[in-house]
């Protein structure tokens, strides 16, 4: 399964061993685009990027022939809070993250919008300073895609509206730096009919927000219910969701400029599992052809 010239598709993959090992382990899967941890998600540590780092991962991504390259902030990372020692801690870590970014090369940061925990409109305000701040302290081309979340608790960004708030909250200037991740498994947990109404998903975004805003997509089958508020991905195609809507993302062209990242399962054998995956969704693009028209591709990958 070899990656075509104009493959936008991957998958996230580890940093173990260090950054420089990620575009490798985007070959062995197959895949043109990748997502990235540029330091552990779940812990504070900063890690110190070397120049020798920064060079062998450019230089890895360039043999690599990977087209694209997003990276994830960390889980810990809490913008939106009322605690302003927690803000203060997740500002020095996501302008870290930028900075990390900036210098590797990778334009963009995927980022959940922050747990708000005491009301809703101060939460979203604190959540845009903070955004605002980070990205005035890291000039440069590297920008935030504020990821739609599947809306438990206090989570901001569950709506197309408050995703689109966030960002016309922040300074004129930055929005330019500011666009949008989705998540179909986010989207189907936060009440969206991605199973059976994905195109007029795709018309109340690109109405409230503009569909050329939409820089990445995760595509991820659900186990949870439509509208659970619940995140648990699936394999594609073997969830709640279903696989037509998975053929229909694939096949639009609206969306072949938008980078595309599994979050699947990895079972006990990540390569196989994510080639497996990236298989499928390369299977429901085809459209084979019978005297001269185009019909749907038979069987699964």
């Amino acid at each position: 399964m070899k990656a075509t010239a104009r493959d936008l598709l991957g998958a996230h993959v580890s940093t173990q061993g260090g950054v420089a090992r990620a575009p490798e382990r985007g070959v062995a899967i197959g895949a043109g685009a990748i997502q990235v941890f540029t330091k552990t998600p779940n812990q504070w540590r900063e890690p110190v990027l070397r120049d020798d780092d920064v060079a062998a991962f450019r230089a890895a991504l360039a043999a690599s022939g990977i087209r694209a390259v997003v990276s994830h902030d960390s889980y810990l990372i809490n913008l939106a809070s009322p605690d302003e020692a927690l803000r203060e801690r997740s500002a020095a870590a996501f302008t870290g993250e930028l900075a990390r970014c900036r210098a590797l090369g990778i334009p963009w940061v995927v980022s959940h919008p922050g747990n708000y925990i005491d009301d809703r409109a101060a939460g979203l305000e604190r959540n845009a300073r903070g955004y605002a701040r980070c990205l005035a302290a890291v000039p440069g081309d590297v920008g935030v895609l504020i990821e739609g979340t599947a809306g438990a608790g206090t989570a901001l960004g569950k709506s197309f509206e408050e995703l689109t708030a966030l960002r016309r909250a922040l300074p004129a200037p930055l929005q330019a730096r500011v666009a949008f991740c989705l998540d179909t498994a986010h989207l189907h947990a936060a009440g969206y009919d991605v199973a059976a109404g994905l195109a007029g998903v795709w018309e109340q975004f690109d109405r409230l927000i503009g569909l050329e805003l939409l820089k990445c997509l995760h595509l991820n089958d659900s186990k949870s219910a439509a509208g659970s508020g619940v995140d648990r991905h699936e394999w594609i195609g073997e969830g709640t969701i279903g696989s037509e809507p998975f053929r229909q993302i694939m096949r639009d062209p609206r969306l072949a400029p938008v980078i595309k990242i599994i979050e699947t399962p990895k079972g006990d054998d990540p390569v196989y599992h994510d080639r497996r995956m990236l298989r499928r969704l390369r299977a429901y693009q085809r459209v084979a052809r019978r005297n001269g028209r185009p019909t749907r591709t038979v069987g699964r990958a």
